[in-house]
């Protein structure tokens, strides 16, 4: 058989080069479904598409529909956010009676940040879309990226320009900008400071001493060059026993308090004009010696009770979270394996038990430390003298968050038991296989 005539393989080519580039016909027809778990408002913005040259189709305007969803809308600065891009009503539609196989679109895109932190976020999808019949309207499609927060206040979110490649017969693409930029805002996060970990210790060089004997608080973590206050407590109230001293250049200091008051139970030492848990260390366990001279016929009788240790201990040290299916993603449910703290100590100071995980890495991917959560329960021992309460529910992270914890008073001490349940937001399309992360608890 001969070639065939020059006209129709014309038409053929025309027909195979329109084929390939079947993102680029704009329409405003009916929005699709958001797909479920975007939590952010679906906007609409107008779109400016231009064809692959091959196409042979002037530049069309038409209108996006588009929604942006975040992992965490509460973040710290510092956190990493995951933002999902979801293009609801894509600008374009199949403008041939040529049917358009499955998965061969891959999107990308940006996301627009305003208000505390401006800059692009920078998105992508799989290369995955349902069959497009001849003259139809493109599916949704979902981009995803992150971006670390870096000022605290209120961070906007709004749809950016994105471009659709599709690989059949040809390689194609057909970006789509956002007319008059930016486009509404569809989400936004609210985010705080991360407070600072204060790292302030002291220690003395003696646990118990008569009436008017001075005992040397030494000191490390301090802030270089800062007047320190020494004090006594009692309890919870600071006695009139008090001394100062300045850090040194390398934020430590080694100065003497002397202490008469004989309900003495600790020592503190502080930056500032008031003692303030993020500005200060302590207290330090302290007794002062009971002196009082024995009446005639009388023998005083004395015994010890040894202060013991803060520890803790739990139940096992691997947690097997539910599956949840690819394409569905979701909660990864499970519970946290029973922690048990002992604080045989005696004195006035409370502890805390925090944690922090690290991404879950799989097969080739991972799924962000932001979107484990757990909602922690404690339970206290009959006859403890601390009563311990449990830390808010919400997102642990990579920054970390408190379990539990026991307040500082006059006396403390019990024992103590320490649950929660866990929860990991899976996204739909993370690729399938086992994906792990480590949760490390600190208990201070």
């Amino acid at each position: 058989m001969g070639s065939p005539p020059r006209s129709r393989r014309s038409r053929r080519w025309r027909l195979i080069s329109l084929f390939g580039a079947t993102a680029l016909a704009v329409t405003a027809g009916g929005a699709l479904a958001c797909p479920a778990g975007a939590a952010g408002t679906n906007v609409d913005f107008a779109t400016h598409c231009i064809p692959p040259a091959v196409a042979g189709l002037p530049p069309i305007d038409g209108t996006t529909t588009a929604n942006i969803s975040v992992d965490n809308t509460t973040p710290k600065v510092g956190d990493t956010v995951t933002v999902t891009y979801t293009v609801v009503t894509p600008a374009a539609n199949n403008p041939t009676a040529l049917a358009l196989p499955a998965d061969i679109m891959t999107p990308t895109g940006k996301v627009t940040l305003g208000g505390a932190q401006t800059g692009d976020v920078t998105v992508a999808g799989p290369k995955k879309n349902d069959p497009v019949p001849g003259y139809g309207t493109f599916p949704s499609f979902s981009m995803t990226g992150t971006f670390t927060v870096t000022s605290p206040g209120a961070i906007t979110l709004s749809p950016g320009d994105y471009n659709i490649h599709t690989s059949y017969i040809l390689e194609l693409d057909t970006p789509c900008t956002v007319t008059t930029p930016p486009a509404p805002v569809s989400e936004t996060v609210t985010a705080t400071a991360t407070t600072p970990v204060n790292n302030r210790a002291i220690s003395l060089s003696s646990a118990s001493g008569n009436p008017g004997d001075s005992v040397t608080v030494s000191g490390r973590n301090f802030t270089p060059g800062a007047t320190v206050t020494l004090a006594g407590r009692s309890g919870s109230s600071q006695t009139a026993d008090t001394a100062t001293a300045t850090a040194g250049t390398d934020g430590s200091f080694s100065a003497p308090i002397t202490v008469n008051d004989k309900t003495t139970t600790g020592i503190v030492a502080y930056e500032g004009s008031a003692w303030s848990d993020s500005l200060g260390a302590g207290p330090a366990a302290y007794v002062v010696n009971d002196t009082t001279p024995v009446p005639a016929g009388s023998q005083k009788l004395t015994t010890t009770v040894k202060a013991g240790t803060l520890s803790m201990s739990q139940a096992g040290d691997s947690v097997a979270l539910s599956a949840v299916d690819f394409g569905q993603g979701g909660a990864s449910t499970g519970n946290l394996q029973t922690v048990t703290v002992k604080d045989f100590r005696g004195g006035p100071a409370g502890w805390s038990l925090t944690g922090k995980v690290t991404d879950f890495t799989g097969p080739g991917a991972k799924i962000d430390a932001g979107r484990l959560s757990w909602t922690p329960a404690c339970a206290t021992k009959s006859g403890s003298p601390s009563t311990c309460a449990a830390g808010s529910a919400g997102t642990v992270g990579s920054s970390g968050a408190t379990l539990a914890s026991t307040p500082d008073g006059t006396l403390t001490g019990g024992q103590f038991t320490v649950d929660a349940g866990l929860s990991l937001d899976v996204p739909a399309f993370t690729p399938p296989g086992s994906y792990s992360g480590v949760l490390t608890l600190t208990l201070t």
